[in-house]
């Protein structure tokens, strides 16, 4: 729907590996890249994709898988060389390998990655090494080395064609002039493959501190390495497969593998890391140890308690513990029908010897939730909460299966007792307004309604937040309320038009007052800017002109 949009985003995201990495140990002195986009652009251009990618259904968005990755994310950034930019990490559908970073801290990974990953800490290696591409500014200056190429580049190809074309006969200038061209190209793609072996060399480097700091175990970066490399050589036979290592974007190889080792390694012989600090007058470069302490022993904050003594390790490190659930969960809802996953689940417990574990029955019980079969995964998700009664994700699966089963009360009774252990939790607020909405009363909408009016200020931007408050708005008989709802859910998934033309007909509502009125207005006057850009480019929502 819009080709050009979403080449522009991606662009943007794959431009990284065009940077070249600093290798050398002087001090460092800034970079003009940041002069091309502000942080503001920056982070409005990494809206713009995530945007895109909703629209064209290639986000998984779920509010439980969502918190999990936020939170392991945040820690990673938190303990990154840049603590204070902000991230934005995000799940694809897609099975293939793959994580990418793009402009504004915007991260995103596939699902097939996860699925690859035997612990938390895999997946961490590959959040800090994306990471370490944003803190390295590697986007900013892949563009900033393009254009910087582009013109010389140009210039030696015209050069060449013109003296091919002055030197050469009248029937080989063509050919000359071709091959000129060709040597050109040739050019600039070995440019970005040298820096693209340096970005991800210079992003290993940097990640494994990251990885290291957060308090996941660095050798975690070696072994998803190993595990992509063999995965690869079980999969030969596709373009990418046949493509050489240094060819390709994130190449696997020995030398990556063994570098990242022996930083490992490194980290836990000395156990510490070493941090430079930037300043204008130069840099510091000091070991500082790898869990160091906030307050050491003799230092008293006269704004503190004397006895206070707070270490890195008490903090909240390492794994989540939540990842083998995570992990399930993901392979459900990426899979491309519930049914599907079943028989997954029976696949893999036919290679089991040990049949399926806890958190592989959990995902058999979404699967069979998911496939109109809840009355089923009552039983084995009850089952599983009473060996795990403190588990999340347990008691909001069983919740939804009772209420699709029927046994409304008793899920609407358990969501409850969630939301009163844990009123700020996102994800028990939206599954609950989502199951509140299912049972399509005027009365659960209207119990939708103050479930998610706590939300509203947090996650306003959040279309899965949007499409679920639209919902019960229309069911508690609120309709402004619902078309504001469902036209800032349609801007967030990527079709301003349609959100525009939404907030013009609701206009028209005779019974507005002057506050709705005034909303209304705002968000007008904010999305016909980008409406009237896409129109200017020639870029049409096709649903909007079918009307």
């Amino acid at each position: 729907m819009r080709p050009s949009l979403l080449a522009l985003a991606l662009t943007l995201a794959i431009a990284a590996p065009l940077a070249p990495a600093q290798e050398s140990k002087l001090p460092d002195i800034g970079s003009s890249a940041g002069e091309l986009l502000t942080p503001a652009r920056q982070a409005e251009y990494g809206g713009m994709m995530l945007r895109e990618l909703r629209n064209y259904g290639y986000l998984l968005e779920d509010p439980l898988l969502d918190e999990w990755l936020q939170r392991m994310g945040g820690r990673l950034g938190a303990d990154s060389d840049q603590p204070r930019q902000p991230y934005n990490f995000f799940l694809l559908k897609d099975r293939q390998i793959n994580a990418f970073a793009t402009l504004g801290g915007y991260i995103g990974t596939n699902a097939g990655l996860i699925l690859t990953a035997q612990e938390e800490d895999e997946v961490a290696a590959v959040l800090s090494h994306e990471i370490a591409h944003v803190t390295q500014q590697h986007v900013l200056r892949g563009v900033e080395r393009a254009q910087r190429d582009q013109i010389p580049i140009l210039l030696g190809m015209l050069g060449a064609i013109v003296l091919a074309q002055a030197a050469a006969s009248e029937n080989s200038s063509d050919d000359a002039s071709q091959a000129a061209m060709m040597g050109a190209m040739g050019l600039m793609q070995q440019r970005q493959i040298d820096y693209t072996r340096s970005n991800e060399s210079e992003a290993d480097r940097v990640g494994i501190r990251t990885l290291a700091r957060a308090g996941y175990e660095p050798k975690a970066m070696a072994g998803f390495f190993e595990r992509m490399s063999q995965a690869m050589r079980g999969n030969r036979g596709g373009d990418r497969e046949r493509t050489p290592d240094y060819l390709q974007t994130h190449p696997v190889t020995t030398t990556r593998i063994s570098e990242a080792r022996e930083r490992a390694e490194q980290l836990e012989k000395d156990g510490s890391i070493t941090v430079t600090t930037s300043t204008p007058g130069g840099s510091q470069t000091e070991k500082i140890p790898r869990a160091p302490t906030y307050a050491p022993p003799g230092t008293l904050n006269p704004l503190l308690p004397s006895s206070l003594r707070v270490s890195v390790g008490e903090l909240s490190k390492g794994a989540t513990g939540q990842f083998e659930w995570a992990k399930e969960r993901l392979r459900v809802l990426s899979a491309e029908t519930p049914n599907a996953a079943v028989r997954e689940y029976e696949r893999i417990r036919q290679g089991s010897a040990n049949g399926l574990t806890d958190a592989q029955q959990y995902g058999l019980g979404l699967a069979r939730m998911y496939g109109n079969t809840p009355g089923a995964a009552v039983a084995d998700l009850a089952s599983l909460l009473d060996k795990h009664p403190d588990n999340l994700w347990l008691a909001l699966a069983l919740g939804q299966a009772e209420s699709r089963s029927g046994k409304t009360a008793a899920a609407n009774q358990r969501f409850s007792r969630l939301l009163q252990q844990a009123p700020d939790n996102r994800a028990v607020a939206l599954t609950f307004a989502q199951v509140l909405n299912e049972q399509g009363s005027r009365e659960s909408g209207q119990r939708a309604q103050s479930v998610l009016r706590p939300l509203a200020g947090s996650t306003s931007e959040d279309p899965v937040f949007q499409q679920s408050l639209g919902r019960a708005n229309e069911l508690a008989g609120d309709l402004a309320r619902a078309g504001e709802a469902y036209a800032e859910a349609a801007f967030l998934n990527g079709r301003p038009e349609q959100a525009l033309i939404q907030l013009q007909n609701l206009k028209k509502r005779e019974d507005l007052d002057y506050y709705a009125r005034a909303r209304i207005d705002s968000r007008i006057a904010a999305i016909t800017p980008q409406v009237l850009e896409l129109r200017r480019q020639g870029i049409r929502d096709p649903d909007v002109e079918r009307r």
